[in-house]
């Protein structure tokens, strides 16, 4: 004859059991009595709404609800203790929840209802879907791209040989003798034609952008080899280019072809932003497993007006600019794994663009 045990403490264990998994949950568990009155209220509802237990539980659920969200809550419990009718019990829908902060949130909710010695008790299981939904608007970002890339690359194709034909044309026009009104003419022709060249090339990179191979990228040596680059131009603009290196940070993981077009197009903004001359600052900075990569300038800065929208594909401040440049290395930093763009401007004071990679050691190529 087996052994059960005291019923009374196989109860117990069982409570003991149910207490520990719905505190262990990963969604927010709050149970409250026929009067609105909180009697439970998990580890994961403290993680969401940013409420201790001890300023919970015990009293009303009005709490950690919005007026409307309360109002409508009571209806709803009113109406079920009435009728028995139940209209959203088992059910899940979504709302927009507030944390303790203000702070709204999206959220997945569903409630049940139970029934202990004449007495009803209503438990809401809370998600918080703020990581779900960021996702799906990624998902639903890179389907939009996937098929505004493929839009782009048909455009392209169609455009660009025409557009060479008569930038070609007109190059060779302005080498016949014109006088000097339809020379200028045919100067901005072949201007505008290399300008909408850009614009289809750097649509394509932006739209279109290919797969990277990443190892390990010396940073002192892609630096000078940028610096190189932009030598001539800084001096006939009167501009002194200083490089601070930390030798600490000599190495980070990233696609070197990829990491070179950033950086060129930085200090080309830099440049361009001193038209007056100035001092174009490339720095490196070892920062726990980070290697920070800054580059500043002490030109015009960007207003507060116009901050919000840098990143925003075709917006330039520029005369002859594409406004893809930023949008473009902002992408390729962060498609490296663990990178990082951040951008801090102020009007008359300069600008400075920080770009953060995983710095390479022997224990990355393990």
């Amino acid at each position: 004859m087996s052994d059960n045990g005291n019923p009374k403490d196989n109860e117990n264990q069982e409570l003991l059991i149910l207490k520990h998994a719905v505190d262990n949950a990963n969604e927010a568990f709050v149970t409250i009595d026929e009067n609105h009155k909180v009697l439970i209220f998990n580890e994961a509802a403290k993680e969401i709404f940013g409420y201790s237990r001890g300023e919970v539980v015990g009293r009303d659920l009005d709490i950690i609800m919005s007026p409307n969200c309360s109002r409508n809550h009571r209806e709803a419990v009113r109406r079920y203790l009435e009728s028995k009718a139940p209209r959203r019990i088992m059910h899940s829908t979504e709302i927009t929840a507030h944390r303790k902060t203000g702070e709204e949130f999206p959220a997945s909710i569903s409630f049940s209802v139970t029934r202990v010695d004449g007495k009803y008790f209503f438990t809401a299981i809370v998600r918080d879907m703020t990581e779900t939904q960021a996702l799906q608007e990624r998902i639903l970002q890179s389907e939009r791209l996937a098929a505004l890339g493929q839009l782009v690359a048909e455009i392209t194709h169609e455009i660009k040989n025409p557009l060479m034909m008569i930038g070609g044309f007109a190059q060779q026009l302005t080498r016949k003798r014109y006088d000097q009104e339809d020379l200028r003419k045919l100067n901005i022709i072949a201007d505008e034609v290399e300008r909408l060249e850009r614009l289809l090339a750097d649509l394509g990179e932006f739209y279109l952008p290919k797969s990277m191979v990443s190892g390990p990228v010396g940073v002192k040596e892609l630096i000078h080899e940028v610096n190189a680059l932009i030598k001539d131009d800084c001096e006939g603009k009167g501009i002194q280019t200083r490089i601070l290196l930390d030798e600490r940070a000599d190495l980070v993981v990233g696609d070197i072809g990829k990491l070179k077009q950033v950086l060129l197009n930085l200090v080309k903004n830099g440049i361009e932003a001193m038209e007056s001359g100035g001092t174009l600052l490339i720095e490196t900075r070892l920062v726990g497993r980070e290697v920070e990569i800054i580059v500043s300038d002490t030109g015009c800065g960007i207003s507060d007006a116009d901050k919000e929208k840098i990143f925003s594909p075709f917006f330039t401040t520029k005369r002859h600019g594409t406004g893809l440049g930023l949008c473009i290395s902002k992408r390729i930093i962060e498609d490296h794994e663990g990178g990082s763009f951040t951008v801090e401007t102020a009007q008359e004071e300069g600008t400075e663009v920080k770009v953060s990679l995983p710095h390479y050691v022997a224990e990355t190529a393990r």
